[in-house]
């Protein structure tokens, strides 16, 4: 089982950004039903959960087996990724409690960065609504820049590498089995804040879970693993 508090001191934080810090896996959930609406068709049950934490082109091939299509993958791709961007402008929002945990941890000195499986793009789309939000970020690690997507932990050692501190000194924040096994696997302190779309699935790597980012129980890992 993996440890409740952390073996090292915590000297640096990565993100995940779908579902995490912003509600795009609602946004998603959203895109996709209306694709299976446009088609007669219901929408699995378990198709969010199977998705997430997926590079996009892993992603997609799921949604386009879920829809029974002959469709191209790329027609599905480019139709939903149509449907979600115009849903953003008005249900995109920030998760609970994610400026105050930014807040937090730049009181404490530790740098951040964000680990996404989303295109760099798509990250520029939603980080550029929010004024200021990239310069609160050392750097972010895309779909782009990793041979292996999630749950491999090539982005977690490569952001630890980055930001210059072993991995067991590297606190991750996922919402997803994929990405929590991916931070676990890396040797990374993983603390899960599941969310609607997946509250079922198994978070048994996780170091701790928290109900969202504004969870006491995050501060009091930090309490006891800040650098000396």
């Amino acid at each position: 089982m993996p440890a409740t508090l952390p073996a090292r001191p915590i000297r640096a934080v990565a993100f995940d950004l779908d579902g995490l810090i912003f509600n795009t896996e609602h946004v998603f959930a959203m895109a996709a039903e209306q694709l299976f609406e446009n088609r007669n068709r219901a929408m699995p049950d378990d198709l969010i959960r199977r998705m997430m934490g997926r590079r996009p082109p892993e992603g997609m091939w799921i949604l386009k087996e879920a829809l029974g299509s002959d469709e191209p993958v790329e027609a599905v791709q480019e139709e939903c990724s149509e449907r979600f961007l115009g849903l953003l402008d008005e249900h995109l929002s920030p998760m609970p409690g994610v400026f105050e945990m930014f807040a937090m941890l730049e009181e404490r000195g530790l740098p951040k960065a964000v680990a996404t499986s989303s295109p760099l793009r798509f990250l520029d789309n939603l980080m550029g609504r929010f004024d200021g939000l990239f310069e609160r970020f050392e750097f972010a690690l895309t779909a782009e820049n990793v041979e292996h997507g999630k749950p491999n932990p090539e982005i977690y050692l490569k952001a630890a590498s980055r930001l210059g501190v072993d991995p067991s000194e590297m606190m991750v924040f996922e919402d997803s089995e994929a990405g929590t096994n991916a931070a676990s696997a890396a040797g990374a302190f993983v603390i899960s804040v599941p969310h609607e779309h997946s509250q079922h699935h198994d978070f048994s790597n996780a170091c701790r879970i928290a109900d969202t980012l504004r969870d006491p129980l995050i501060a009091e890992v930090l309490n006891v693993a800040s650098p000396a």
